[in-house]
């Protein structure tokens, strides 16, 4: 019995090898990047058989124990794309959370120094602050999306909210 599932392991595990060799013969497709995302993984076993099982495995497995697709989402390395509407800004964060309640006012009336201050750190340029200001207003309910809303979904929202204009 233990010799029969020792030939089923090895079996299985040489049709992975000889699926690996054939698609580094054809080059891969890259479809591969779509499937196990950025990260460290990715990095390492890109040129070798992206159309395999068994390195889209080995690429998977290295970027979740390593756990470093966060940090290369956040920061825009191992070959991670940062959101457009990421915040960079250490300030404006720290900035949210001090004055979250003042911010929800001057977004719901449109107006006020926290709001003020909200833009020019979003680096929102003068010109294109007064819309950003009304279009905020309009989707209040979309940037303060619940009365538990956080920091990082207020700045994202507000974020989305001030991109579709």
């Amino acid at each position: 019995m233990k010799k029969a599932f020792v030939v089923a392991v090895l079996s299985v595990l040489c049709v992975f090898v000889a699926s690996s060799a054939f698609a580094a013969a054809k080059g891969g497709s890259g479809r591969a990047h779509r499937n196990v995302g950025c990260g460290l993984g990715t990095m390492l076993w890109q040129n070798n058989a992206d159309d395999s099982v068994l390195s889209q495995t080995l690429q998977v497995t290295t970027n979740g124990t390593c756990g470093n697709q966060t940090f290369g989402i956040t920061t825009g390395t191992s070959e991670c794309e940062q959101p457009a509407n990421f915040a960079k800004n250490d300030r404006l964060n720290e900035f949210v959370v001090a004055n979250m309640d003042n911010l929800a006012k001057d977004i719901a009336k449109g107006n006020g120094e926290t709001l003020e201050t909200f833009a020019e750190l979003m680096q929102v340029p003068a010109e294109k602050r007064a819309d950003f200001y009304r279009s905020l207003q309009a989707n209040f309910a979309k940037v303060f999306s619940s009365e538990h809303v956080v920091l990082a979904n207020v700045v994202d929202n507000a974020a989305a909210v001030a991109s579709k204009n």
